[in-house]
């Protein structure tokens, strides 16, 4: 299998007729032309070129062979070309694996922003709740928790997911305001199903110090779904315990009200998962900075528990 460089000083000597000119183009010395060229004729066991002193020209076995493989070379160049610039210029399908509550609540809203920034960059996405093989299968991005690192990939972390605790102030309505975790115990709750289990999900408390709970609420309604939750939750039928950033806009118009401001569930982080080459594509590069920008800048504050 003949080099890349061989071949390439075969076509540049042809076309120019010196070994001389096609080193300047090249940007090598004549000598190593001389020797590519030379080791390509003791490969092919024929000889290209007539030599002398005053002129180079091609033989009949180098005029065949050059018309053979000088518009392959420029089609290589031009992959190689084509190549590095989908290393510098963010463009291509982008395909990323996150579930669907991670995509309608945090990433689908930042998707006209990401494209006016990055028009060529074409979204495919597969929203579902599995873990994939990010490598494996193709994607370039992964978008979610707890996911175990295979070889080959790396993690960045976007932010901190919390649970708190929080119902609506006609259920605060006469009762006296809970100070502590104890408080809470066995009162009415809005309380998660597990939708791969099916199981009732139960929560330890933390605060910031070393300070352990573990919350049982008496069920009143049950729900596999935190939106769901929310709305019962503002309904004023019972305590629920909401991630945090969901929760935020209701506690901000005032419909929910923070109970325990200094405890809270902690869930772990979501991360973004991509290959950990180095030479990564500008699509992923540019998609990974944007969404650590925006996540640090604008939703670390809903992720917080303080």
């Amino acid at each position: 299998m003949e080099t890349l460089g061989n071949l390439e000083s075969f076509v540049c000597a042809a076309q120019s007729s010196s070994f001389s000119e096609a080193a300047r183009r090249m940007g090598i010395s004549s000598a190593a032309v001389s020797k590519n060229v030379a080791r390509l004729e003791a490969n092919l066991g024929t000889r290209l070129f007539q030599r002398s002193t005053r002129s180079l020209t091609l033989t009949e076995a180098g005029e065949l062979f050059y018309q053979q493989v000088s518009g392959g070379l420029e089609t290589i160049r031009d992959a190689i070309t084509q190549l590095g610039d989908a290393r510098e210029v963010p463009a291509g399908r982008l395909r990323v694996n996150l579930s669907p509550s991670l995509a309608y609540d945090y990433v689908l809203p930042l998707l006209k922003t990401f494209k006016e920034r990055y028009p060529a960059v074409v979204p495919d996405w597969h929203l579902e709740i599995r873990r994939v093989d990010l490598i494996g299968e193709g994607f370039d991005v992964a978008i979610g928790g707890g996911m175990e690192l295979s070889p080959g990939v790396v993690a960045r972390e976007l932010a901190k997911l919390h649970l708190v605790a929080v119902a609506a102030p006609s259920w605060l309505e006469g009762k006296p305001l809970p100070t502590t975790p104890s408080d809470l115990q066995g009162e009415d709750g809005i309380v998660m199903r597990s939708t791969n289990s099916g199981r009732l999900l139960n929560w330890t408390l933390r605060d910031f110090g070393e300070g352990r709970f573990d919350l049982d609420l008496n069920p009143v309604a049950i729900m596999n779904d935190p939106e769901a939750m929310c709305s019962c939750a503002v309904m004023g039928l019972g305590v629920a315990l909401l991630p945090l950033d969901r929760a935020w806009p209701r506690l901000q118009r005032g419909e929910l009200i923070r109970l325990l401001p200094d405890w809270y569930v902690d869930l772990g982080v979501v991360s973004v998962y991509y290959s950990s080459k180095k030479s990564l594509p500008a699509k992923t590069r540019v998609f990974v900075d944007f969404l650590l920008e925006h996540f640090q800048k604008t939703l670390c504050q809903h992720f917080r528990a303080d």
